[in-house]
């Protein structure tokens, strides 16, 4: 059995919630229902905001906290949804956001750019981004955070994914340690002038799938 949820407009992105009775869909053309959040338990779907400030391009759930992410083209912003107000504002670099990952710990954010930055928000330390990552060539697509690892990864149109070693430490005075791995190569560039469109990892192994708008699916064993 599956489950089919209609939309008005073509979703761009989607995420779950850790609990896995929710997920998020986000359609940059929708407008006002740009964003909606659809619950398999009562099979409804609901847009969280009578009106979205800037196209919407991504979205994605807190791990624990009623905390809803949303990344516009040049912000992201955070609600608290039991208190159904805005949180926190994140501030761009000026390039236009493309995608958004969150740490599994909730408290570190990554937002991927047409600029070729992939931004690592601190969220206890600032809203202005506490590193700036610039290894692709061409604008990053996607991000993920490993759910257990030490590890975070970024696609690009330049059809290269880059592996980074990211530990983030539980004493608040000492900042995340962010390292540079490796690149992994291995998707064609389609006509579209796209490369890797999507990175993901294994649940527990330190194994990366990628999707590349060449139309292949690669597994990147120990990267």
């Amino acid at each position: 059995a599956g489950v089919a949820v209609a939309l008005n407009f073509p979703a761009k992105k989607v995420a779950w919630h850790g609990r896995g009775d929710y997920l998020c869909s986000v359609a940059p053309a929708g407008n006002s229902q740009a964003v909606l959040v659809h619950q398999l338990a009562r099979g409804a779907s609901q847009s969280p905001f009578r009106r979205n400030r800037g196209r919407a391009v991504a979205a994605a759930f807190h791990p624990a906290r009623p905390f809803f992410f949303v990344a516009t083209a040049q912000a992201v912003r955070v609600y608290d949804l039991s208190k159904q107000a805005l949180a926190k504002k994140l501030l761009g670099g000026g390039g236009v956001a493309t995608c958004l990952a969150i740490h599994p710990s909730g408290d570190h954010v990554l937002v991927g750019a047409e600029d070729r930055r992939l931004a690592w928000y601190d969220l206890d330390l600032s809203t202005k981004p506490y590193r700036a990552l610039r290894h692709h060539a061409a604008a990053v697509r996607a991000a993920a955070f490993h759910p257990r690892l030490p590890l975070f990864a970024s696609a690009g149109a330049d059809a290269a994914a880059h592996v980074f070693h990211g530990r983030v430490f539980a004493d608040l005075m000492q900042n995340a340690l962010v390292v540079p791995l490796r690149a992994l190569r291995g998707h064609g560039r389609a006509a579209s002038g796209e490369g890797v469109t999507d990175v993901a990892f294994h649940p527990a192994q330190p194994w990366l799938f990628t999707a590349g708008a060449d139309g292949d699916a690669l597994l990147f064993v120990n990267p």
